[in-house]
């Protein structure tokens, strides 16, 4: 595979996350009037997916160190465009819910596939930057998403903005069955094993440089996930916007994120992996403290909330590419199983976040403020002690 199929591949294979997400995130106030349903079990469509998403890693893991990366790509794309069908077929919020949590599960195969295959293919120095240029690829794909969310949730109904995530999938299996070349030279036989799974797993979660870029990503991604989960409810139910113009805030958001993975590149390039991190840290910092202080003040407007967030989402652009390939990097022939770990980590943070974003609501925004902020904190911290201190090369 050439190097521009391999940024495209792996562009349309972790976009398929925000797809799946900020695809959806305009429609949830129609979900929630559609089927009359309480805002935590509309939030719960989204949680459910992101748990299921993190859980399903550990088993998909160790099957791609054990089958190679392109069976278990082709079962989870197919799976995941057959989940989204049934979502879009649902009659009630529990057959949404249910079809949400298994279209997760199959996501789950592609996303942490996908960041296996960086490691497969590159040293953890070399990863970074590819791996930016296909979070590059992600932003593109989700500065679309929501605009295109909202527009066929107005035109048509929250229905069809679910047919177009099946449309995706569609196009990504087609594409990965005709042009991935598998990327694993030497499968593990004894991947399997529990013996062997339960000692790998304990070596990958005990290295401290796997630790350190895992916070960071972990921490940033919480955040995010704030973000994704309460902002429609806070700018359309709160605030008053309409669903066209919160799609074009997401879209600024994603916009935002694609100028952070291109800064990532350049920051590499003159300052290393460990550097980049400690200077993302100070703009996450800045970000989630002042949207807290706003929302805390009371200053509630777009301009008070959408402000110091970008700060927070061009930081994340520069975070991930780093803390995913960062955690990685030590496991040349144990790729699959840490990048399910690192995966895991996060959507276990996101869910514990989702479930008490449901609980907190107030009918403001300092709930997502005070959340964002305090990821905000964990991230920091991580960047500055854990990385500087053990984010160094350890293979």
């Amino acid at each position: 595979m050439s190097p521009s199929l391999i940024i495209v591949l792996l562009s349309l294979l972790l976009g398929m996350q925000p797809m799946a997400t900020d695809l959806y995130l305009p429609a949830l106030p129609a979900i929630k009037l559609e089927f009359g349903a309480a805002l935590s079990q509309v939030q719960l469509t989204l949680s459910a997916m992101l748990l299921a998403f993190g859980m399903s890693q550990l088993f998909w893991g160790p099957l791609s160190d054990r089958f190679g990366r392109r069976p278990i790509l082709l079962w989870g794309i197919a799976t995941f465009t057959l989940a989204g069908l049934g979502c879009v077929m649902s009659n009630s919020m529990q057959e949404l819910i249910v079809w949400r949590a298994l279209q997760g599960a199959a996501m789950g195969a592609v996303v942490m596939c996908a960041r296996a295959i960086v490691r497969d293919l590159y040293t953890p120095e070399t990863g970074a930057g590819v791996m930016s240029k296909a979070l590059t690829g992600l932003g593109l794909l989700a500065c679309g998403s929501a605009p295109l969310g909202g527009l066929l949730t107005n035109l048509f109904s929250w229905h069809a903005a679910m047919m177009l995530i099946v449309g995706y999938g569609t196009v990504a299996l087609a594409l990965v069955a005709w042009k991935f070349e598998e990327t694993v030279q030497r499968k593990n036989p004894q991947a399997l094993q529990a013996r062997v799974l339960v000692n790998t797993w304990w070596h990958i979660l005990k290295h401290p440089t796997f630790v350190a870029f895992t916070c960071v990503s972990v921490g940033t991604y919480g955040g995010l996930f704030t973000f994704l989960a309460s902002s429609s409810f806070v700018f359309m139910d709160v605030l008053g916007l309409t669903r066209w113009h919160y799609s074009g805030l997401l879209f600024s958001m994603s916009f935002t994120y694609i100028l952070g993975t291109v800064v990532c590149r350049r920051l590499l390039v003159r300052f290393g992996v460990q550097k980049t991190v400690a200077i993302a840290a100070l703009l996450t910092l800045l970000g989630g403290g002042l949207m807290a202080l706003n929302a805390w003040l009371g200053w509630q407007s777009v301009l008070s909330l959408m402000g110091p967030f970008y700060l927070y989402i061009l930081a994340h652009g520069i975070h991930q590419p780093c803390g995913q390939s960062g955690a990685v990097g030590p496991f040349p022939r144990a790729a699959g199983a840490a990048s399910a770990l690192g995966g895991f980590l996060m959507m276990v943070a996101a869910f514990a976040t989702g479930l008490w974003l449901g609980t907190a609501k107030d009918g403001s925004a300092l709930p997502m403020a005070q959340s964002i902020a305090f990821w905000s904190v964990i991230t920091a911290l991580s960047a500055w002690v854990l990385v500087q201190r053990r984010g160094g090369p350890r293979v």
